[in-house]
């Protein structure tokens, strides 16, 4: 067997159907769109239309609130910090900034800040400086002898 004589198995690709060429293709004129009607003509996008009926979309009802200015963070529990610290990635005796964690591929990337959970533990007396970080977090870093800053949120921007 050759690259030149490689060939699909019979029946197993099909030419694509072209439409509106000619009485004679089975699709000119109408273009397989039947005559007259909505649908027949262009610009035509009925999703969700129920035939007068209220769509489902609309019957169902709605509940909370997006805000459309919120704010998304990087979450980084407290574990995997010290998972980084142990395999050396992260220097535990200099303060871990957000561009730190950047760099050791800690987080891909920093949204609008960083914001620190307490899942696990650390065991290294760090000294953290994050956008956000919960009070367990916080508390967590605290015990074990280092401390966790969370920057004002005009100095984030």
């Amino acid at each position: 067997m050759k690259l030149n004589e490689l060939r699909d198995n019979p029946g197993a690709t099909k030419s694509r159907k072209r439409i509106g060429r000619g009485a004679g293709s089975g699709t000119g004129k109408t273009g397989g769109r039947g005559i007259k009607g909505q649908k027949s003509r262009s610009g035509v996008a009925i999703k969700g239309f129920e035939g007068g009926q209220m769509p489902l979309y609309q019957r169902l009802p709605k509940r909370g609130f997006n805000s459309r200015n919120r704010k998304s963070f990087a979450v980084v529990n407290l574990m995997i910090i010290q998972k980084f610290i142990d395999a050396g990635k992260l220097d535990a005796k200099k303060t871990i900034t957000e561009e730190a964690l950047l760099e050791a591929g800690v987080v891909r990337r920093i949204l609008d800040g960083v914001r620190i959970l307490a899942k696990g533990e650390v065991t290294s007396k760090v000294k953290l400086e994050v956008t956000g970080a919960s009070k367990a977090a916080i508390d967590a870093v605290e015990k074990s002898g280092g401390s966790l800053t969370v920057k004002s949120a005009a100095s984030a921007e």
